[in-house]
Parts: C-alpha cells; sequence; structure tokens
C-alpha cells in the first residue's frame, strides 16, 4: 500500500502533492484527532502551512489534491455528500423513491444508499419526508425501499469532465425515456426557476417600460443598478435594466485575488445609450463586453452606442470617442475614451470587446474561439488597477450573456483551485440566476457551457504535459496558449498534474478489494 501511494505521487505528482489512503497496519483507520473527519484535516493543513512536519522539523507542504476517480460515472453517484446534505437534497429536488450513492463520512472506503422512503410528513418531527441512509453491505430488514428514479448528481471533478460529457450526451434507450443527459439538466434546472420569487418592480414602473428591450426580461431589485447621478425629481432616472452578478467562489485563505465581478445588461435601446454609458462611468467599468451583432436575422438587436472610429459623439451628458478600432478573428476591439461633458479631466479609457463570431441560429461550433475572447477580456481587466465589473451584453441580457458569464466563473474556479477540483454547472446557473433571471436560455447554451470547460481542461492539460517535459529536457514550452502565471494566479510553484486520476484500483494491493465492503455478509444498521 505504502509503496503504491509512492508509486503514485512519484509517476504522477509535483512537489506538494498529496493523498490520502486506508492504514493498512490497521485497516479501515484514518488518524484523526480533534478534526471531525478526514476532509477536514486535510484542509487545516492545506491553509495553516508550515503546521505540518517531519520528524526532523521538515515542513510538509499540502498543496495539489492528487484525487481518486469515482468508482462509476453514474449520475446518481454524488461522490463525498454527507448524510445531512444528501437528506437536504432528496427533500428539495426528489420525491418518493428518490435515490442516491455516495461515499460514507464516518466509514472512509465504504458507501451510502440514500433514499427518500415517504411522502408522508408525519414521519419525521419536523415535518418533512422521511430519508433512510443504508450502508451498502449485505442486510438483513424488514423495511422496503423502492428505488423509483435515481437523483443525479450534478458535481464533477473539473479533470473528469469527459466522463460526465460522454454520460450527459448518451441517446435515451427508449422512447418513452424522452428525459435524458443535457437536456435532462437544463429541464430540472428550469423548473428550479420558478423557486426565485424575486421582485422587479422597478421595471414594471410605468415610467421604466419603455427602457426595457423585452417586457418580461426585467432586472431583480435586489441586484438592479442604480443609478445614483439622476434627477430625484424625475422618475425612472435611476434605472437601467442591468444588474450586478458577484460570483460565489471560495478562494484560497492564502494569498486570494478580488475575484472579477460582472453586470449583466441588455443591448441598448436608442433612448438608453445615454443611460449605459452613465452606468459604464459610474461603476468604473474599463472593459465591455458584446456578443451579438446589431442586426441578426433581419431584426434590431442593439443599437450602436459608440461613435464611428476617430470620432466623438455625445450621449447626454457623457461624451465618448472612439480612438482606434483593431480587428482580430473574432471579435473587434475598440479602445474608447469616455468622460462626462463639460469635464475633461474626468476622461477615462474603456475598452469594447465586440465579438462577432457567434452564429445567428445555435452557438459556436468551436469553444476554442470563445475560450480565446475570454483570455484576452481576462488580462485586459486584471491588467487596469482598481478596474470595476466587466459589463457583458447581448440583446436581451441572459442567453450569451450568461453563457460567456458562467464559463469565465468556471473556468475562474478551476485556475483558483486546479484541475482537480469539483465544479457544478447548473448550480452555477443557479448562482448567476439568482442575480439576474432567466441567465442561459436555451439547452444548446448549457451543453455549449459543458463543452467550453471540457475543451479548456484537454488544452490546459496537453500544456502541462509539454510543460513537464519540457522541464525534464531542460528548455522552457512556450508554445501552448496559456501562460504559466496566467493558470498560477501569479503563482511561480508548479503547477498541480493533469495526468489521468488514478482509480481506486491503483490505490489497493488487491484490485479485488476496489468494493470492499460488497459481499460482507454481517448485519448492519443504517449509517447516515
Amino acid at each position: 500500500m505504502t509503496k503504491t501511494a509512492e508509486n503514485l505521487l512519484l509517476t504522477r505528482g509535483v512537489d506538494g502533492s498529496f493523498l490520502a489512503r486506508p492504514s493498512k497496519s490497521n485497516p479501515g483507520d484514518f488518524t484523526l484527532s480533534k478534526f471531525a473527519t478526514l476532509a477536514e484535516l486535510v484542509q487545516y493543513y492545506m491553509e495553516h502551512h508550515g503546521q505540518l512536519k517531519e520528524k526532523n522539523g521538515d515542513v510538509i507542504e499540502l498543496k495539489y489534491p492528487l484525487n481518486c476517480a469515482d468508482p462509476t460515472s453514474e449520475r446518481w453517484f454524488h461522490g463525498h455528500l454527507s448524510g445531512r446534505e444528501a437528506e437536504k437534497l432528496l427533500t428539495e429536488k426528489g420525491k418518493n423513491g428518490s435515490f442516491l450513492v455516495r461515499e460514507s463520512q464516518s466509514h472512509p472506503g465504504d458507501f451510502v444508499l440514500s433514499v427518500r422512503t415517504g411522502d408522508d410528513k408525519t414521519d419525521t418531527s419536523d415535518g418533512k419526508p422521511k430519508v433512510t441512509h443504508v450502508m451498502i453491505r449485505c442486510q438483513f430488514s424488514n423495511a422496503v425501499l423502492c428505488f423509483l428514479q435515481p437523483l443525479n448528481t450534478t458535481r464533477i471533478n473539473a479533470a473528469e469532465i469527459e466522463s460526465r460529457v460522454r454520460e450527459l450526451s448518451k441517446l435515451a434507450e427508449t422512447t418513452d425515456k424522452v428525459k435524458q443527459g443535457f437536456w435532462e439538466e437544463f429541464e430540472t434546472l428550469q423548473q428550479q426557476e420558478c423557486k426565485l420569487l424575486y421582485s422587479r418592480k422597478e421595471g414594471q414602473r410605468p415610467e421604466n417600460k419603455n427602457k426595457n428591450r423585452y417586457k418580461n426580461i426585467l432586472p431583480f431589485d435586489h441586484t438592479r443598478v442604480v443609478l445614483t447621478d439622476g434627477d430625484a425629481n424625475e422618475p425612472g432616472s435611476d434605472y437601467i435594466n442591468a444588474n450586478t452578478i458577484m460570483p460565489d467562489i471560495e478562494t484560497k485563505s492564502n494569498n486570494s485575488k478580488v475575484k472579477r465581478s460582472y453586470i449583466a445588461t441588455q443591448g441598448c435601446l436608442q433612448s438608453t445609450i445615454s443611460d449605459f454609458w452613465r452606468m459604464v462611468f459610474q461603476e468604473n467599468s474599463r472593459v465591455i463586453v458584446m456578443t451579438t451583432k446589431e442586426v441578426e436575422r433581419g431584426k434590431s438587436k442593439c443599437v450602436k452606442y459608440w461613435p464611428d472610429v476617430s470620432a466623438l459623439k455625445e450621449y447626454g451628458a457623457m461624451r465618448v470617442r472612439n480612438v482606434k478600432e483593431t480587428c482580430a478573428h473574432d471579435y473587434i476591439l475598440r479602445e474608447l475614451k469616455l468622460s462626462k461633458v463639460g469635464q475633461g479631466n474626468t476622461e477615462r479609457t474603456v475598452w469594447q470587446y465586440h465579438f462577432r463570431a457567434w452564429p445567428d441560429h445555435g452557438v459556436p461550433g468551436d469553444p476554442g474561439g470563445v475560450l480565446d475572447f475570454l483570455e484576452e477580456v481576462k488580462m485586459k481587466q486584471e491588467s487596469i488597477t482598481g478596474a470595476g465589473a466587466i459589463v457583458v451584453h447581448c440583446s436581451a441580457g441572459i442567453g450569451r450573456t450568461g453563457t460567456f458569464i458562467v464559463i469565465d466563473i468556471l473556468i475562474d474556479i478551476i485556475r483558483e483551485k486546479g484541475v482537480d477540483c469539483d465544479i457544478d454547472v447548473p448550480k452555477t446557473i443557479q448562482m448567476v440566476r439568482s442575480q439576474r433571471s432567466g441567465m442561459v436560455q436555451t439547452e444548446a447554451q448549457y451543453r455549449f457551457i459543458y463543452m467550453a470547460v471540457q475543451h479548456y481542461i484537454e488544452t490546459l492539460q496537453r500544456r502541462i504535459v509539454e510543460e513537464q517535459k519540457s522541464k525534464i529536457k531542460g528548455r522552457e514550452y512556450t508554445n501552448i496558449k496559456y501562460s504559466l502565471s496566467d493558470l498560477t494566479g501569479g503563482d511561480q510553484s508548479p503547477l498541480p498534474p493533469c495526468t489521468p486520476t488514478p482509480t481506486c484500483a491503483d490505490m489497493r494491493d488487491d484490485s479485488s478489494r476496489v468494493y470492499e465492503n460488497v459481499g460482507l455478509m454481517q448485519q448492519q444498521k443504517s449509517h447516515r
């Protein structure tokens, strides 16, 4: 067991890589003292550098977890989910007969079947449906558990996204099983939308109705951008159809960076151009991402809110000068100067990235262009000290806008935590939708998010493999798109390994003991 672990770390890890394994001298044991779980112990030492030491005093650094792959790619397997979390999930999203399988937290290496066994709320003192937890062994009891419908997980290890995409791409086995894969996940997500009962009163006011491009797409009141420079005596002078999007991302406790925020807004109407530039100025936004053409399929999607190149134009109280335009493969970059009329000393540079490669129908066939585009946007944003939120818009400000923002957030998580981190596409979309309704409009856009993240991971893995090869040969490898500093946030320490994740079988001397708890013929009580 020890030699197997050493071999894995030597062949697949870098300095700082670590793993946890069962004790062979004391089968089933992990060394825990004041920590309730192994995960808490590992997290503590990752966050408190210098606390874990060899007997001789040398510091042991825990940087990059060398994860064990899930034992199955089936979507009903939820990995390291606690009993309490399983109950919450089954209560909120499941129904009578819904089930999932998870790892046991009290008995590492074992698996637990969690089943919602009834909708009779009198079964429990708190009035919630009953959830039964059964350790997966050979059990004898009189309880009848009905497995009617798996409650599929949406959490995945980023490095394993290829297998999840393959699973989601499977065709329905029968005609009556139409709810499958991407369609099923997206429809489930759509059903959660009705639970976001946030008010949208400001957008419904008579004085603001003509400022909305679409009458049914209104900003939530609690996250809407409030314009503060308007006339207090003029109703609606503080209104624009835009919401602030703050990513809910856990960052490393040490050396964490301020995360990017976004403003999601609709494409300008002729009557809202002045409001748009007031917002950009007020929020100190220096980067604008436009993801639509001005006209698509003969319909106006966004009026031109900037002057021609080398020209200057006033929009109400705001003045915009187009310094220059640079054409790239998929987009146009415009350098604009923004100031208040009569206040030349307030002039600031705003960069507009106009992405023009999104087709009128569907989504791009190759996510690589979008990823390269987002990389350029990220680099520009990070090069400007004190820059405010990135303004992102399409026509309605929810479809392509939501797709770009969600992809950017997910890639940011992977940059922050490494390719072996957990990501959850539907959960990320739900988080964004809680700040602006309807973000990511179609199943095609939903699928594209998965494809973009998969493409990013594959590119990253190839780059790191070449990086490791070049170090062995003693030369720097530079012809891969993403730079080392981009991937580590400026940290020049080695990157986490991206070679295929070791399977559970690799972690045991006897491959037949991968599911060593299955087949034990002793009676066990249900465990949480």
